[in-house]
């Protein structure tokens, strides 16, 4: 039997010396790789991975609009893609973090996270009794049907919502949907609980699927850090949550500021919902650079800042234009900065490394004409996994740092 009749048809053939970063189980072929198709597969399919010399060494999705081509499946021959593959992957998953936040008195966070947890192109995330679900790839999307069917026979959510209304989507050939897929979907914001504390989500129309999930223990931390009568700045304050935390460790002052009027509305209903003192926060419905330049000019300072922009990088292609935008923030923060102030600083991009991330705020403190201290590193918590394999899961990255005195 040829290779073609054994495995139906559709293969994909790498030039030579490109199977290796696949034998390592990296779970990402890019269209360089690829020396031949045969079989015409369609967004989606399921295709053979072969090397020159024609041995198999995986199992993947094809994509042939995305320059990520094919995502992994399986590296094992004997395992088939198909409804039982899924289903136990999913139970992995989900499983894996039933007993995650037991402990924390939270309801809210992801079940399953990609290529992280071998799902790739798949986020499903929880909040209380509903979850929301998004098909990134044209492999998830492929399986969308399946995927959900195991999901609504696990009987243990009122309802599923799918946020597949992500740019993302259009790499992949991809049209952008949101719609209720299974049971009942409330209008209004989902009530949820992280850390003991009450937060109002729009999944419907939110940022990412409605919540900020993967800053779950960088909140804890910066609660613990709040001053009590600090002066606080929360940039891109989204729903609140930075804010909230630092009102409850006892800030004299909160200015929190956000281009959405719609996402400051929600900060005030949930600082509302936790019995916060309002009177002490102020929202900036604006733009974050415009704000920071008059605090600048007006010379006002704070004790504490949190720079935690959306991702300006959404691919490696505009790292650089995103660095110029990362460092102009944390310039402009840490111009604003006494004396033991401190910044907590943040990117979401995945295209941008640890390393230059870190690069970039050292540019900046030397430009504000600071002397900067380094207190932590911060990533994104373990409901969002990173594979050794797979080191592009990590796309969250920050640092804690302090102001120093003197020269």
């Amino acid at each position: 039997m040829g290779t073609t009749e054994k495995y139906g048809g559709k293969l994909v053939t790498l030039h030579a010396g490109r199977e290796r970063s696949v034998i390592k189980r990296h779970p990402w072929i890019f269209a360089s790789a690829i020396a031949s198709v045969h079989g015409d597969p369609e967004p989606g399919d399921t295709v053979e991975i072969l090397t020159q010399d024609g041995e198999w060494v995986a199992r993947g999705a094809y994509s042939p609009q995305s320059k990520i081509r094919i995502r992994i499946w399986t590296h094992d021959e004997q395992i088939e893609v198909g409804e039982e593959l899924l289903q136990r992957r999913l139970d992995q998953a989900i499983g894996k973090r039933s007993s995650l936040l037991e402990a924390e008195d939270t309801n809210a966070y992801r079940e399953v996270y990609a290529e992280s947890d071998r799902m790739p192109g798949l986020i499903v995330d929880r909040y209380a009794d509903v979850r929301v679900i998004q098909f990134l790839t044209a492999g998830a999307e492929k399986w969308r049907e399946v995927i959900l069917q195991i999901l609504v026979e696990r009987g243990d959510s009122t309802g599923i919502f799918e946020r597949s209304d992500v740019k993302v989507r259009e790499l992949e050939g991809l049209s952008k949907r949101a719609a209720v897929l299974a049971g009942s979907i409330p209008e209004d914001p989902i009530e949820i609980k992280e850390s003991g504390y009450r937060y109002r989500v729009n999944i419907r129309e939110g940022h990412k699927t409605g919540f900020y999930l993967d800053q779950r223990e960088n909140r804890r931390l910066f609660r613990k850090m709040v001053a009590h009568e600090a002066l606080v700045l929360d940039c891109f304050s989204y729903t609140g949550a930075f804010s909230m935390l630092a009102l409850d460790a006892g800030a004299s002052e909160v200015v929190a500021i956000e281009s959405s009027s719609s996402s400051l509305d929600l900060a005030q209903e949930n600082i509302k919902l936790n019995d916060l003192p309002i009177e002490r926060w102020e929202g900036v419905n604006d733009d974050v650079f415009h704000v920071l330049r008059g605090f600048r000019d007006r010379d006002k300072s704070f004790d504490m800042i949190v720079l935690d922009p959306p991702k300006f990088a959404a691919t490696p292609a505009h790292v650089q234009r995103a660095a110029r935008g990362y460092k102009d923030i944390n310039l402009l923060a840490l111009k604003l900065l006494r004396p033991k102030g401190i910044l907590f600083t943040f990117s979401c991009s995945g295209g941008l490394s640890v390393e230059l991330f870190q690069k970039i705020v050292w540019g900046a403190a030397l430009d504000a004409g600071k002397r900067v201290s380094i207190l932590r590193w911060l990533n994104q918590p373990e409901d969002h996994p990173v594979t050794l394999n797979y080191p592009e899961g990590r796309y969250l990255k920050g640092l804690v740092c302090r102001v120093e005195e003197g020269d």
